[in-house]
């Protein structure tokens, strides 16, 4: 599954899926001279973020490995900044992730 978020687009979106999905982030470059910094999860046993990337032209490209059996929920923040300005940046955008798992008839 792909997530891309771009310019204009809301900056808390939400998406469920089930144990074991592996999401794919990409976050389009931002158009207020700051820049994608870090990515952070609230749960990483539920969704662990990887392969955090960040191109030349702005694009930031992440993967979300979601728990392989349980269910939960996790925010993954992604934080931005002025290039120049020193310190983590501030959340700029957040999705939240449900892992939902498969009912069992019975």
């Amino acid at each position: 599954m792909e997530v891309t978020v771009a310019p204009g687009d809301p900056v808390r979106q939400q998406v469920c899926v089930r144990p074991g999905t592996v999401v794919s982030l990409v976050l389009r470059p931002r158009t207020d001279g700051k820049r994608w910094t870090a990515l952070r999860s609230s749960a990483p046993v539920f969704v662990l973020p990887s392969g955090w990337q960040l191109g030349a032209d702005g694009t930031a490209r992440a993967s979300l490995r979601c728990a392989g059996t349980r269910g939960g929920v996790a925010d993954i923040t992604v934080l931005a900044k002025e290039p120049d300005l020193a310190g983590a940046g501030s959340v700029a955008f957040t999705l939240q992730v449900n892992v939902v798992p498969h009912t069992t008839a019975g």
